[in-house]
């Protein structure tokens, strides 16, 4: 998840908790998130929490090499 802007930097998720927990109802078993939704991924509820591994990047390059090493 996340948008790459014409910098190359990586733009924040408007709202992480929704797509994390929409990610869970879908069936997913692990997340890719950017680092700077951290914070605001602490209010997703504990039983949605527990169904899915949220692993995070910090820029492109570290979002590619996690992609495909997980």
């Amino acid at each position: 998840m996340g948008a790459l802007n014409l910098g190359g930097s990586v733009d924040m998720i408007p709202n992480p908790v929704a797509v994390a927990e929409l990610a869970v109802e879908k069936g997913a078993a692990q997340l890719l998130m950017p680092i700077s939704s951290r914070r605001q991924l602490l209010e997703l509820p504990d039983e949605m929490a527990t169904k899915v591994n949220i692993v995070f990047y910090s820029d492109p390059p570290d979002a590619l090499m996690k992609a495909i090493l997980e």
